[in-house]
């Protein structure tokens, strides 16, 4: 052990005696504890809701959605699909269709977003199916004019299954409005309804079978789009790339994490904003930690002195208040990193803070532990800590061996 952590310890660690000033350290240490303990909380429950929210959304989009474009051909689906047959990473395929549409029930009028999807698909590139809370989904009869639609929206329309709602289409709407024909109309037996825990997307969108859509909107045999799900979602965003070198701008390309950017961007904007918030807490210990350490110059300016007359160089002196300091910074880590492990411990195992299941779609706050924020909450604590030694360190340095010692 060098000399000078070892005079770092015995001055942090005095038990001759416990001045002010040891005491203003033990409240450094308490507050870096805190504010460490705080961070790991709060960025644990960051990540539990952002888990919680990817499951959702993830459990219910396809992983990769490639759309149509208006240099798009019919040759160029012919192609996409022949690319995906050749990668194995990719696990399920299906095309659609979509458009807006009027719901028109015997109370209400409603528009949605109708997705017409393949029958034999729709397990595979969609979590659908398991979100099916009355009625079933089964779009493999082409001919059947069936729908699904979200709680609310069915709830808003006050249609429940094998009632019939009726369907407006855009695609006629301009000729009729020129006097020219009648709007597409169709009527559609509510073959099931969906809760997907999206409040969007229980509002607003309608499912049905791929030839019905394309009835629908009268496209024919067109699609204006494929949806696809891969082994590893992790590899969506190569997978997009992929695409975008392969088709260029003939294809728009989203990823499970495009589909729902704004979402994912406010929650790391508030995510950074509680770090940086938190971080003042650390901020307010490192305060303390420096004025204990400029007082203890004050109070050793003796023992420096005597140091330096037995030929301690500057970088010595200045190493003995950064080891203090960052001995603060590492015993509150440590400490406070515990202390946030056994709140986090203690919520997930007896959910210390629950929630009312009845408003919420889960009964307690969610907690995910990751390794990364252990890394940057440490970096921060201990780099605060040693920000705080800067000032009281070279202080030391500035006094005089012969000053120090003259009135001793």
């Amino acid at each position: 052990m060098s000399y000078k952590f070892f005079i770092a310890k015995r001055y942090l660690l005095s038990k001759r005696q416990a001045g002010f000033i040891t005491v203003i350290s033990a409240i450094s240490v308490v507050g870096v504890t805190i504010g460490v303990a705080a961070l790991i909380v709060v960025l644990s429950v960051f990540n539990g809701f952002n888990g919680l929210v990817t499951s959702i959304l993830v459990g219910f989009d396809p992983h990769v959605r490639i759309q149509q474009t208006e240099k798009s051909t019919p040759a160029d689906f012919k192609k996409l699909h022949q690319f995906l047959k050749s990668h194995n990473d990719v696990t399920g395929v299906g095309d659609f269709v979509s458009g807006k549409a009027m719901l028109v029930s015997k109370n209400q009028t409603k528009v949605a977003f109708v997705r017409g999807l393949e029958g034999d698909a729709v397990d595979k590139v969609t979590g659908l199916k398991e979100k099916m809370v009355l009625g079933k989904l089964d779009f493999s009869d082409p001919a059947a004019r069936d729908v699904v639609l979200g709680m609310t929206l069915a709830d808003r329309l006050g249609v429940v299954s094998d009632d019939t709602v009726y369907m407006i289409s855009p695609a006629g709407s301009q000729q009729a409005l020129l006097g020219f024909g009648a709007p597409i109309i169709r009527p559609f037996r509510v073959a099931g309804i969906y809760q997907s825990d999206n409040k969007e997307y229980d509002a607003l969108y309608a499912y049905m079978s791929l030839p019905s859509a394309q009835q629908l909107f009268q496209v024919g045999t067109e699609i204006h789009g494929v949806e696809l799900r891969l082994k590893d979602i992790n590899e969506s965003d190569s997978f997009k790339k992929q695409i975008e070198e392969t088709f260029g701008s003939k294809f728009t390309v989203s990823t499970w994490y495009d589909l729902h950017k704004d979402l994912y961007s406010v929650m790391k904007i508030e995510r950074w904003t509680a770090y940086i918030i938190l971080c003042l807490i650390i901020g307010v210990a490192s305060f303390n930690l420096l004025g204990s350490l400029t007082m203890s110059v004050i109070e050793k300016t003796r023992d420096i002195g005597i140091l330096k007359t037995m030929g301690a160089s500057n970088s010595g002196i200045v190493s003995i208040f950064r080891f203090e300091g960052l001995l603060v910074g590492i015993v509150g880590t440590v400490a406070g990193t515990i202390l946030g492990l056994l709140v986090c411990f203690l919520q997930i195992h007896y959910h210390l803070f629950p929630l009312d299941p009845t408003v919420y779609i889960i009964s307690a706050i969610p907690i995910e532990i990751r390794f990364t924020d252990f890394v940057a909450v440490g970096i921060a604590a201990v780099g605060l800590s040693y920000l705080a030694t800067i000032h009281p360190s070279r202080r030391a340095v500035q006094l005089q061996p012969a000053e120090a010692i003259r009135w001793e």
